[in-house]
């Protein structure tokens, strides 16, 4: 009954109710993106790689060097020696060396030229390791295993041809069509970086940058292990024992033969958040105060409808509702007005997500699941339901003192 009354009083007055719900929609709309994006961005990058003890690169920073190596944002700033690599996987101290070449694209999917070493020893989430859904590792020099994105977004399937671009844009003006890759395996979806990307072998990446010639001599004569990379962009490493790490990361930062910059992806994972905790805090207080501006602008167009609403009060101090049910009913109001908008907020950001999901992680390397239903979604949506039940207090209680003067002028 009281419900029914409530909504009846709420479609009474559509034109003010309709601009505070487009209110109250945007700010707790932003409100939830802000921590949505800030719980899904600190996942989506801690699930990334598991299991790896140092990346080794170019010096250029460590957030760089992590950036570009493992997330795919950005751009190197340099390469090592391939002989650097070689040093490292040769290492007492290292149990396997994962390298990692990267500068070319397909359909702006990146292009990470590497081994077989990365299907056996990459893992991420919680030491997963990487699985197929169809096909194999690389056999060939032009063979090409695929992320599950890739295959699901262009339609691929094991045995289809593809042409990679040098650069990493979306459009390219420089395609290697001389030489085309067939895909011989795609990956299981892993929600990391990995399933965008077009993996493909190192002397592939050095092969498809020679002279058409060149090549052609090269894949006639059946000397296709003779092409070797003079460079890789970063290595991986996983060690045989921790105790080494600092030890290893010293020396290779001193190391005199090639300009090294080893990294702690942990160390470089925390520098990261310390750069985003300020950006986070205050995008939370912008959105905070916006959701507060709409529940006092909610608060203020019940009060305005007070001097309205007289006859209607009357009428239902006539019919025998006390001042505590019109006290109720005018707090039902501004909860249920409160309820609808985080309903449709929740509703609107997961279909926005959903939409361009693609496209963040095309182009800023953030995976974020259009899924809201989380602990943490529940917990903003008590909060600003207990939020509203405090600033609709305020018409509430003036409407029970007009409660009280009927019954008493009565």
């Amino acid at each position: 009954m009281l419900i029914s009354l409530a909504w009846s009083s709420l479609c009474s007055r559509k034109k003010s109710v309709i601009l505070t719900f487009l209110s109250l929609l945007i700010s707790i709309s932003v409100l939830i993106s802000v921590e949505h994006i800030r719980q899904q961005a600190k996942t989506s990058f801690n699930r990334t790689i598991s299991g790896a003890d140092l990346i080794v690169g170019a010096p250029s920073g460590q957030l760089n060097l992590l950036l570009y190596s493992v997330f795919r944002m950005g751009d190197p700033t340099s390469n090592i020696d391939y002989q650097s690599y070689e040093m490292l996987k040769n290492d007492q101290q290292v149990a396997w060396a994962i390298p990692i070449s990267l500068g070319d694209s397909h359909r702006g999917f990146r292009v990470l030229g590497t081994n077989g070493d990365y299907f056996t020893h990459y893992q991420f989430g919680d030491k997963k390791s990487l699985e197929f859904t169809a096909g194999k590792p690389f056999a060939g020099m032009f063979d090409t295993v695929i992320g599950a994105d890739v295959a699901k977004t262009l339609g691929y399937q094991v045995g289809d041809e593809i042409v990679v671009a040098h650069g990493i844009g979306h459009t390219s003006f420089s395609h290697h069509d001389h030489s085309p890759f067939v895909i011989s395996g795609i990956l299981k979806p892993t929600g990391t970086p990995v399933d965008k990307s077009v993996h493909v072998t190192l002397p592939a990446i050095e092969a498809i940058h020679l002279p058409p010639s060149q090549l052609a001599k090269i894949l006639d004569g059946g000397l296709e292990e003779s092409v070797q990379p003079d460079s890789v962009t970063a290595v991986i490493l996983g060690l045989k024992t921790k105790f080494v790490t600092f030890k290893l990361q010293r020396d290779l930062n001193n190391y005199q033969a090639d300009r090294l910059m080893a990294v702690l992806p942990g160390v470089a994972l925390a520098e990261l958040w310390q750069m985003m905790g300020t950006v986070e805090n205050v995008l939370r207080v912008i959105s905070v105060l916006v959701l507060l501006s709409s529940l006092f602008g909610l608060s203020t167009m019940l009060l305005a409808s007070m001097n309205e609403r007289k006859g209607e009060i009357a009428v239902l101090r006539t019919l025998g509702a006390g001042p505590s049910v019109i006290f109720g009913l005018v707090l039902l109001e501004a909860l249920m007005l409160v309820v609808i908008a985080i309903a449709s907020a929740i509703s609107l950001v997961s279909g926005a997500l959903a939409l361009f999901s693609d496209e963040l992680a095309a182009h800023y390397g953030l995976f974020l699941s259009a899924n809201l239903l989380s602990w943490e979604t529940l917990q903003i949506a008590v909060i600003i339901t207990l939020a509203s039940i405090i600033t609709s207090a305020i018409p509430a209680f003036e409407a029970y003192k007009k409660a009280l003067q009927s019954r008493l002028s009565g």
